[in-house]
């Protein structure tokens, strides 16, 4: 494996005024949390100007863009599709198959995440259905947690190029400086 495949996120769905933090958390979770990029509805513009915000002040790569088809980018990706779901096959049982699918097959990954009611051809399109519980739960939370299995925790080490600030990890308070005094 020389290469990491790309690791997408595909937000679907957006009700403006009810989904901006939600939308807004996929894309800082996906960036925080090792993936590539994140796709966001049409409607989504607020979200996308503070996920490129944070991704111009604390670095990346990452990048942030706009559909307006996101059930097109479903059908037309050229690699894997887990769509994240509460009634999808347990995460713990499928995950070594879908690192294999990406990682030793190097296979670009299409992560969907659902908003509002999900269309069933998504189900269907996916390779995987992933539920990270079976319980009612925030996108945000099945999410991080699939990202973490899939990079097995080494995404908690990445360095961010270009960055503006780094947060200084303390026990207590705060600490926000310019990345050229670290």
């Amino acid at each position: 494996m020389n290469e990491t495949p790309e690791v997408a996120v595909l937000r679907l769905g957006h009700r403006p005024g009810r989904d901006e933090r939600m939308t807004t958390h996929v894309g800082l979770t996906a960036r925080a949390l090792g993936a590539d990029r994140v796709l966001l509805p049409d409607n989504a513009s607020q979200s996308l100007e503070t996920v490129a915000d944070i991704t111009e002040r604390f670095g990346g790569p990452f990048s942030v863009e706009l559909t307006d088809a996101p059930r097109g980018i479903v059908r037309g990706w050229d690699g894997v599709i887990v769509h994240l779901t509460m009634y999808g096959e347990r995460v713990q049982d499928v995950e070594r198959e879908v690192r294999a699918a990406v990682f030793d097959d190097a296979k670009p990954l299409l992560i969907v995440v659902g908003g509002e009611k999900v269309p069933f051809d998504i189900y269907e399109e996916a390779d995987w259905n992933v539920g990270v519980t079976n319980q009612p739960h925030s996108e945000v939370a099945g999410l991080a947690v699939f990202l973490d299995r899939l990079f097995e925790g080494r995404e908690l080490e990445a360095e961010w190029a270009d960055a503006d600030q780094h947060v200084v990890p303390m026990e207590t308070g705060k600490r926000v400086v310019p990345a050229d005094e670290e």
